[in-house]
C-alpha cells in the first residue's frame, strides 16, 4: 500500500524511498524479518548517496507492543539508518487506512473476519490510531519536498484516536 502511494518518487535522483515491510505485524517469522534486514542493507548500499526515506511505526508508543519481535526489527532497522545512512527521515506511521491487499492491515482483518464469520476477540476500551493512506502521503510528501528535515524520526499519525466501548 505504501509502496503503491509513493509510486511517483520511483524515479526520483536525490531520494529512495523504502516501502518494503513485514505484512503481519503479529508475525514471528524470522525469516521475514531476516528478508526485509537484507533487502534493506542492498538497498542501502546501492543508493546510499540518496536521502533514505523509511516508514516505522507508532506502535513504539503502545506499552503491549514494547519487546514484540516487531517492534525490535524497526529498532534495529531505525539504529541501522541513524548509524550507517548520511541523510535519512524515519517516518514512525500510526495504523494505514486504504485499499491493499494485505489481510493483516486492521481494517481488512476485521472486514474479513465479519465477512467470513470467524471469531475474533475484541477488546472493550481498545483505542487505534488510524489514517488514510493519501492523509500520510500528503504529510510525507511535504515532509521530503521541504528538505529541510533530514536526519529525523517524525511520527505521522491521526491527531484523534478511536475508541471501542
Amino acid at each position: 500500500m505504501v509502496a503503491k502511494r509513493f509510486e511517483s518518487y520511483k524515479n526520483e535522483r536525490k531520494i529512495i524511498i523504502f516501502a518494503s515491510g513485514i505484512s503481519n505485524s503479529k508475525s514471528s517469522q524470522e525469516e521475514a524479518y531476516k528478508r526485509e534486514i537484507d533487502l534493506f542493507n542492498a538497498t542501502m548500499a546501492q543508493h546510499h548517496d540518496k536521502v533514505m526515506v523509511y516508514f516505522s511505526t507508532c506502535s513504539f508508543y503502545d506499552p503491549e507492543e514494547k519487546g514484540s519481535r516487531y517492534i525490535l526489527h524497526k529498532q534495529e532497522i531505525e539504529n541501522i539508518i541513524e548509524k550507517q545512512c548520511r541523510q535519512y527521515l524515519i517516518f514512525r506511521v500510526s495504523n494505514l487506512v486504504g485499499k491493499s491487499e494485505n489481510p493483516n492491515t486492521i481494517l481488512n482483518f476485521f472486514v474479513n473476519h465479519i465477512l467470513k464469520g470467524i471469531h475474533f476477540d475484541l477488546w472493550a476500551n481498545a483505542t487505534r490510531n488510524l489514517i488514510d493512506i493519501d492523509d500520510m502521503y500528503k504529510i510525507a510528501d511535504h515532509i521530503i519536498s521541504k528538505g529541510d528535515n533530514q536526519n529525523k524520526i517524525i511520527n505521522i499519525a491521526n491527531p484523534e484516536n478511536h475508541f471501542n466501548h
